[in-house]
């Protein structure tokens, strides 16, 4: 239907950093018809666990029965579900772009505007990688698509909570005076 934004939920899960966990955790929503939208894994600062970044379509499945369904996983140590507001949402695309010697300034002004950058170039195409929310990377590769798209890879959306932004209330320090 056009127009239609699907909503998601997106979870991030902190789980031990053992083999066969993100097998169990993909299972889980298999077996239960849940559709995952986007999934991304990689290590914490501590290599013991890892946080998974789970983006789930909303109309598949209830958050409530995830969030029951993921704590029963032994490996699961956290879970947290961030909305847009509370949290910081980052993608990152690769795309493989048709562009011969006349189209490469286009494709390297555009690259410019959308603070991408090219990371390979051959005789008839380029590679460009953009970071960012995934609305940008939309754009970008709606208004790269007219030169050719020869492939496409993107990494799925990673996100965090957003940090605090009131200042830290500080006491009054009384002086000692001789």
């Amino acid at each position: 239907m056009a127009g239609y934004e699907p909503r998601h939920h997106i979870l991030t899960v902190v789980v031990e950093n053992k083999p066969g966990v993100l097998s169990r955790v993909a299972g889980l929503f298999s077996r239960r018809g849940f559709n995952i939208f986007s999934l991304a894994v990689s290590p914490t600062e501590d290599e013991r666990f890892s946080r998974t970044t789970i983006v789930v379509d909303a109309d598949s499945a209830p958050l409530e029965q995830i969030v029951k369904q993921l704590n029963k996983l032994i490996n699961v140590i956290k879970i947290t579900e961030l909305s847009t507001a509370d949290g910081v949402e980052r993608e990152m695309m690769m795309v493989t772009v048709k562009a011969n010697a006349e189209l490469r300034s286009q494709l390297t002004e555009l690259t410019a505007i959308f603070e991408a950058k090219i990371v390979d170039v051959g005789y008839e195409a380029m590679t460009i990688m953009v970071a960012g929310e995934p609305d940008k990377l939309d754009a970008f590769s709606d208004l790269v698509k007219p030169f050719g798209i020869v492939e496409l890879q993107r990494t799925g959306r990673i996100a965090l909570s957003r940090l605090a932004r009131q200042p830290v209330k500080l006491r009054a320090v009384k002086s000692a005076r001789a």
